[in-house]
């Protein structure tokens, strides 16, 4: 009976064993080559190229629906291009283009179900478009110079950019607003509260640019190419705390899967570096390539670098804080996503 037991058990270990193989061998994703105008599909494992569809004219950032079937790739020029790229990634083929006008410079995306968020930073807003009824159903402008980068909360409630020239973090909040009393001292008789979006600005520092916002919600990390990091509290924003961390070059940052860490990568220097969330800390540091994007791996201990002016995506291993592997996808990497 022991001995049917431990059978049990390893066959039990070993199928478990089986089912995470295939899951990291069957995992890819998607970077475009803003110098190739493409995007590629990624073994996540082996790092082959499977296949590389033709895309627009400035390639920046890129987002894949949950089915994994869809890519939406933003095309800012500067500030005036006004194009979405809409790639089909069973057929790999463009399919017709989301024009953004008049919204101009589309660069920071989010998806969100059907709702596709995205920055217009050569107009200064902020913009919802539907990709099933392909209407835009809201904007709102944040008044800012270089509305970039852009984060959702899930419910949609609440959205946080990086006004790059600006040097502001916008903190937008649906919130419902009681009626306001008018000069005779009296609320008319129909008055009532309202749902309106409120803005915080809170400044963070000229050029600041990457950002990301912990899982709960709670706290908004951002740097400036200084090495000035900004830590906001989400629920009192005016509670925030400025580090300067010596990252010449600090061009984006994220916080790992657990939240544990947040890496900060330089495009000037190749740094990479992590602090600890809780102490605020560093406890690593290295250098390889100049980076420019980072992709997290939600189930390795990894991150994918993009490296522009090398020309190649690095994988670093954030437990060994090294590179254990490089691919390329073209000229120029920059923006990436996991397919599901």
């Amino acid at each position: 009976m022991k001995n049917i037991r431990n059978m049990v058990l390893i066959l039990c270990i070993f199928c478990t064993s089986c089912v995470v193989v295939a899951q990291e061998s069957n995992r890819y994703l998607v970077a475009v080559s803003k110098a190739e105008h493409t995007l590629s599909i990624v073994n996540a494992t082996t790092f082959e190229t499977l296949v590389s569809i033709p895309a627009g004219p400035n390639t920046h950032e890129v987002v894949v629906t949950d089915d994994g079937k869809t890519a939406y790739i933003s095309n800012p020029g500067n500030s005036d291009l006004h194009e979405i790229n809409v790639i089909d990634l069973e057929q790999h083929q463009a399919l017709e283009n989301i024009d953004t006008s008049p919204f101009l410079g589309p660069h920071g995306l989010q998806l969100i179900g059907d709702n596709l968020w995205f920055t217009a930073q050569g107009s200064k807003t902020v913009v919802c478009y539907n990709i099933k009824s392909k209407t835009f159903d809201w904007t709102m402008g944040t008044g800012q110079d270089v509305t970039h980068m852009i984060h959702v909360s899930p419910d949609q409630q609440s959205f946080y950019t990086t006004n790059v020239q600006s040097g502001t973090i916008s903190i937008f909040k649906h919130t419902l607003l009681e009626p306001t009393v008018p000069p005779t001292g009296k609320l008319p008789p129909n008055a009532k509260s309202h749902w309106d979006w409120e803005q915080k600005l809170i400044d963070a520092g000229i050029g600041v640019e990457g950002f990301d916002v912990t899982n709960n919600e709670e706290e908004l990390w951002a740097v400036t190419p200084t090495g000035l990091l900004t830590i906001i509290n989400l629920k009192n924003p005016e509670e925030k705390i400025q580090l300067e961390t010596g990252i010449k070059g600090a061009h984006r940052l994220q916080f790992t899967p657990d939240n544990t860490f947040a890496v900060i990568v330089s495009v000037a220097t190749g740094e990479v570096v992590k602090y600890e969330v809780a102490t605020r800390k560093k406890v690593a540091t290295f250098k390889m390539a100049q980076g420019g994007e980072m992709l997290m791996d939600t189930i390795l201990n990894r991150v994918f670098i993009s490296c522009p002016i090398d020309g190649y995506i690095a994988v670093v291993d954030l437990d060994e804080m090294k590179e254990v592997g490089r691919f390329s996808v073209g000229a120029r990497p920059d923006g990436m996503a996991w397919i599901n």
